[in-house]
């Protein structure tokens, strides 16, 4: 327990035997609960789950395998029923590659009240990303731009799995709605904003090491993306069907719009015209257009969060 809160650790994994116990039994000793959710592992993952040794509360939970993101899930809705009062629920791998020394650094803007929901950021950290390989280097550079133009913020490191989440927001999460498999990630972000939780990154090491990556990268790109470009609209359009719809949004869906009107042959506006004969280009247009509606986007994204604050502020006193 830490300043009154507990503190709750979800570990998914699959096929974790060789790493599995030491993740375990590496915990900080203020842990006070781990979940390990075993997502269908074929190897002694449950064994070594069963023989490991920690101070903090042990459960395991069977998924069968239905993805990364279904086990965090489900991590946390068990932490929604471990805990009564307030609480963090942490998202640590359970292939050894987010160190146990971070924790503190990660849970600390949550029980300060600082954010909602905090990410590792391994760009971020003073040991840098020399052991990162290359080729997830590059991938989390264009998913940091792809994730932060869907969420409306700015999110450097998206893909790291290192999170500590508010007992608040996992009590309000429509667990009906998530993404199962590795791009629970992007997909988080992207519904945190629309809720208007804030969200923070903080250094946290890069570790690396023997194990290997499960992600098919061709399909992992094709479905994360198409994800991200439909979940961004819903996240956008949303907002203007909300009674507390701002002008920023107004402006933002009107830039957005004027963007994809360019885009199709036939349809145009007395603005595009205008632009188009002094020589401006549709895709360049739709560029400049777009660019705009994302600044609007960001205001929004940033009222709505100071929207919320204040709405709970106004429960507190009222309380």
């Amino acid at each position: 327990m830490e300043e009154g809160w507990h503190i709750g650790v979800v570990v998914p994994a699959k096929n974790e035997a060789k790493f599995i116990r030491k993740v375990i039994e590496t915990m900080p000793e203020d842990v006070d609960c781990i979940v390990v959710v075993n997502d269908g592992s074929t190897d002694a993952t449950s064994q070594e789950i069963k023989a490991a040794h920690c101070q903090a509360e042990l459960i395991e939970i069977d998924l069968g395998g239905q993805g990364v993101g279904a086990a965090i899930d489900a991590g946390h809705q068990a932490m929604l029923e471990q805990f009564d009062g307030p609480f963090v629920s942490v998202v640590m791998a359970g292939d050894g590659q987010m160190d146990p020394e971070d924790l503190r650094a990660i849970i600390a803007p949550v029980i300060t009240g600082q954010a909602d929901h905090v990410k590792g950021n391994r760009f971020a950290h003073s040991a840098g990303t020399d052991n990162m390989p290359v080729q997830r280097k590059l991938a989390s550079k264009v998913l940091s731009i792809a994730t932060t133009l869907a969420a409306g913020q700015p999110i450097v490191d998206p893909q790291c799995g290192y999170t500590a989440t508010s007992h608040e927001v996992l009590k309000e999460w429509n667990w009906n709605r998530s993404w199962k498999g590795y791009g629970y990630p992007n997909f988080w972000l992207i519904q945190l904003a629309k809720g208007g939780w804030r969200v923070n990154e903080v250094p946290v090491k890069s570790v690396y090491g023997a194990e290997t990556s499960g992600i098919k990268r061709l399909k992992f790109f094709a479905s994360v993306g198409a994800m991200m470009a439909i979940e961004h609209h819903r996240r956008n359009f949303g907002w203007l069907f909300n009674r507390n719809v701002t002008p920023h949004t107004l402006f933002a869906f009107i830039a957005y719009a004027i963007g994809w009107i360019s885009l199709l042959p036939g349809i145009s506006t007395d603005l595009e015209r205008e632009l188009l004969s002094r020589g401006l280009h549709p895709v360049m247009l739709t560029l400049v257009a777009w660019i705009v509606a994302h600044f609007f986007d960001r205001t929004a994204t940033a009222m709505v969060q100071e929207l919320r604050l204040n709405a709970k502020a106004r429960q507190a006193t009222e309380a």
